[in-house]
């Protein structure tokens, strides 16, 4: 009897057409995920002044999407666990198109806050399930790489929010854009015929025919024997899948994963809630001021495919250490600049180091971890790290409202990177010393 080791299957596959398909569907996801980190701040200058919001308000009610993606991550992360990502990839992509939409119809702040908090939870449990996707099926030696490409998708999302709002909010209103982003929903039936769930997800079901269906598709030399045995590791301990992430020595890094990730999405969502209003404060005008907010998504696409292939070559930890440094500095340096197309240049520096930096932040921990708790672990450091979105608007909310110096704004959304540095430098990077202790072998014949 023919032993195929489904994950060194994996590994050592050559890029092909099925990986392109499911790097293609979860960019497309990612594009509207990053859609939504851009769009508030690009009309947050709006509806201050439609509904005479002050900074504190506005940054309050930016942060109910945050706390919807907090739930949503942590909830739908460990939930795809046992149900399968696909499931609750099509679960959440329904839920966050259609609020989007109803954002649109809002005619009040609490309506609008409570159509935000829903579409975070479809957006928060997006992300950690497309990460773990794509990680699961890419090939070893592109997987960096292949989870940056699709985090592009979040940057470019964040282009096209801050381009469309340049063009059709002053000509048909803030709800243009959110109409615009329910765009998904459209594609829920493709969705569900041409996405594949995990290869975890069809032996846990023990769909067999299937399982060896995709292994062709992956690896078009693999031929399905007649009397074959299929092995894929997994944790056997899965029955209370949160405590999985302290056992065998992962229960350090994982709390500083914690930390990095709340000091990293503390400084994307400050900057992507605040920059145009920061911007107009300094004397821009608004469409100017978005200018900056597409400056800064640039800069993280850019950013995230150069990282992907850094980090491959590098490290990754590596790359994350002098990336997050990065990112204190230059934002730091926004408060002080004067010249304009050093400015620009600044912040197409500071979205590469935070948002692009992020991108491979969420690789480094989809890589962590083994399958079995894939989703799990990320969709934690994710849930976790939304905290840090919601303290972001937040605070830059305050220290507008206390009148602070630009300097001053600038230099409290820096601090977080070099925290965010030390301690990823803290963490255990050799992964292959992690290991599981039992195999979950499936056989069929």
């Amino acid at each position: 009897m023919r032993i195929t080791n489904i994950q060194q299957l994996i590994d050592q596959a050559k890029f092909n057409k099925f990986h392109l398909m499911v790097l293609l569907w979860c960019s497309f996801l990612m594009i509207f995920d990053g859609f939504d980190l851009t769009v508030y701040g690009a009309v947050v200058p709006v509806l201050m002044k439609n509904w005479n919001l002050s900074p504190i308000e506005a940054g309050v009610l930016g942060s109910y999407a945050l706390f919807g993606m907090m739930f949503g991550a942590m909830i739908f992360g460990t939930l795809a666990d046992k149900l399968g990502r696909k499931k609750v990839i099509l679960i959440c992509v329904f839920i966050f198109s259609l609020f989007m939409i109803l954002t649109a119809l809002t005619t009040s702040p609490k309506a609008f806050g409570l159509c935000r908090f829903i579409t975070g939870l479809g957006l928060g449990g997006v992300m950690p399930n497309v990460i773990a996707l794509i990680s699961e099926y890419s090939p070893k030696a592109l997987r960096s790489r292949m989870v940056s490409i699709m985090m592009a998708g979040y940057s470019i999302g964040g282009m096209i929010a801050a381009t469309l709002s340049i063009i059709l909010v002053p000509n048909f209103g803030w709800q243009s854009v959110f109409v615009f982003a329910g765009l998904p929903l459209l594609f829920i039936p493709f969705m569900i015929r041409y996405l594949p769930d995990t290869i975890g997800s069809h032996m846990a079901r023990k769909e067999f025919t299937k399982t060896k269906e995709i292994l062709v598709k992956l690896e078009p030399q693999y031929s399905p024997a007649e009397s074959e045995q299929l092995t894929l590791k997994s944790s056997n301990k899965a029955s209370f899948p949160v405590f999985t992430l302290f056992l065998e020595r992962r229960g350090l890094s994982t709390i500083l994963f914690w930390i990095a990730f709340f000091m990293s999405l503390l400084m994307i969502y400050g900057l992507n809630t605040w920059l145009p209003k920061l911007m107009t404060v300094a004397g821009f005008p608004l469409g100017s001021s978005l200018s900056f907010l597409l400056a800064l998504n640039i800069g993280a696409t850019i950013g995230a495919v150069v990282m992907g292939w850094l980090a491959d070559t590098w490290g990754t930890k590596r790359v994350l250490i002098l990336f997050y440094t990065l990112a204190a500095l230059t934002i730091m340096c926004l408060g002080f600049a004067q010249n304009m197309v050093l400015l620009y240049i600044l912040v197409a520096f500071a979205g590469a180091a935070t948002i692009g930096t992020q991108n491979i932040a969420n690789s480094y921990v989809s890589q962590y971890y083994p399958i079995s708790m894939r989703s799990t672990g990320l969709g934690w450091a994710l849930g976790i790290g939304r905290i840090g979105a919601i303290v972001g608007p937040t605070v830059g909310g305050i220290l507008l409202s206390s009148n602070t110096s630009i300097q001053i704004n600038f230099i409290a959304f820096a601090i977080p990177g070099a925290i965010a540095a030390f301690v990823i430098y803290l963490t255990n990077n050799k992964l292959s010393s992690i290991t599981i202790q039992e195999d979950q072998t499936e056989q069929f014949s």
